[in-house]
């Protein structure tokens, strides 16, 4: 068990639109140390209660960071590789850890090896870098041939992870980012469409040099437990709970979130004793303000956040309430340039409230290693205990109009009687330890 992952909060920033770099790589310009905006941000990060920070690619692409040039080079417009290594020492020296987007699946078709396949066809030594490879028909950017592109995204032309010299490229990237940046960790773009054995390895060369190594991959479908062993990954992104968490709210259902819960982390659950990347937004999907119907509920949500299993995510300037919306055509707005001069006292509700959740679950090993138990259910009110070594926390919430009275039905060493004997307010959350009332934020 990486005891770490269980006892951090994250903050996660998309670089390149957090730091502002131009949109599109130029491939000449000098290097911009804009990366070290990230390290102005420390005092901030932490003062959420995060302790770990998740940037997206770094490493140089055409554009997002997603269509990468170079695994072996910061992109120009954040700086240079010398930029990332005082970057990760000034968090480390904060006591926050850093783990990096790794995109392994696809490069950019401006990457050296796609580059030769256009020169050489048939006769470049690389052309068994790449799945599904065709001499015989055409592409939509008339190439004279045909290959695999990630989702049908024929920018993103995806490896064969099955062969040898794009494998050992990719590892030897990894060495280098472990060795030379002491990274924590990595996140996998696209590992729900990566070949297993390409994880296993990598899983092994990563934890050879640093055994407490964190791979999480992002998953949205499918059993996690496929990804998530002892041969492969340490965690995914929790998309199956992302969905139920806003939608019990918005649709006043707490059973929804209930079910996912237990099927995953209940007695009989598919991911019991496995640490799941908890979030309510990120680069890929609407901020939670947009997705949200009453606003009100924001804090409670957090709430739940922050005391269900597995580890809790902040996306940058959520924290605040900023909003960002996906258009058919671009996620620009939910990758924003953000200063801290921007925000005032009055954004600061939300953000509040987090770090008094974030203190929470620091304080109770319970929240970061215990077991789920429901304890009352219904459209509208959810009461679950967390439970380990001897330690119960019980956290109530209400996502009606008004405020409710319910008899929980279950004594666990007071706590429950503690919260059950006023009304839980609408839009608040609950949590109480051993009896002892600890939070009611809302």
């Amino acid at each position: 068990m990486n005891n770490w992952i269980n006892e951090s909060v994250f903050y996660h920033i998309y670089v390149m639109g957090f730091c502002g770099a131009p949109e599109r790589n130029d491939f000449y310009s000098e290097p911009n140390e804009r990366l070290m905006k990230t390290v102005e941000w420390i005092p901030h990060i932490k003062e959420t209660g995060a302790n770990a920070v998740l940037f997206s690619p770094i490493f140089e692409s055409v554009s997002h960071g997603y269509d990468t040039i170079d695994y072996f080079r910061v992109d120009r417009r954040l700086g240079t590789n010398d930029t990332l290594k005082r970057a990760v020492q000034e968090f480390h020296a904060n006591g926050v850890k850093v783990v990096l987007d790794g995109v392994f699946n696809h490069s950019s078709r401006e990457f050296f090896a796609f580059k030769d396949i256009k020169a050489r066809r048939e006769n470049s030594n690389y052309k068994n870098w790449y799945k599904n490879l065709r001499f015989n028909c055409d592409n939509c950017y008339r190439d004279g041939f045909s290959y695999e592109g990630w989702a049908g995204h024929f920018e993103l032309v995806k490896f064969n992870l099955d062969n040898h010299d794009t494998r050992e490229h990719l590892f030897d990237a990894v060495r280098m980012w472990i060795k030379e940046f002491d990274i924590d960790g990595l996140r996998l773009d696209a590992a729900d469409v990566m070949d297993f054995r390409f994880l296993s390895d990598l899983s092994k060369v990563c934890k050879s040099i640093k055994p407490d190594f964190w791979l999480k991959g992002e998953v949205v479908h499918g059993d996690y437990k496929r990804w998530i062993n002892e041969a492969g990954l340490d965690s995914v992104t929790n998309y199956e709970a992302y969905k139920g968490l806003w939608s019990s709210f918005n649709d006043k259902n707490f059973f929804e979130i209930n079910y996912s819960l237990n099927r995953q982390f209940g007695d009989y659950g598919l991911c019991k004793g496995k640490t799941l990347y908890n979030f309510l937004d990120n680069h890929d999907v609407d901020r939670i303000t947009e997705t949200l119907k009453n606003e009100r509920n924001l804090s409670a949500l957090y709430g739940l956040l922050f005391t269900m299993p597995g580890v809790p995510s902040i996306y940058y300037g959520s924290e605040f309430g900023i909003k960002g919306k996906r258009s058919a055509n671009s996620d620009k707005e939910l990758r924003p340039n953000l200063s801290l001069d921007m925000f005032n006292e009055n954004d600061r509700r939300i953000l509040n409230s987090i770090k008094r959740l974030a203190d929470i679950r620091r304080n109770y090993k319970a929240l970061k290693y215990g077991d789920y138990k429901t304890i009352y259910v219904s459209t509208e009110l959810l009461a679950f205990s967390r439970n380990f070594d001897g330690e119960t926390i019980v956290v109530c919430l209400n996502c009606s109009d008004g405020d409710k009275t319910v008899k929980l039905p279950i004594n666990l060493n007071g706590a429950v009687e503690l919260i059950s004997n006023e009304e839980i307010r609408a839009s608040e959350v609950y949590v109480a330890a051993n009896g002892i009332k600890i939070i009611k934020t809302g």
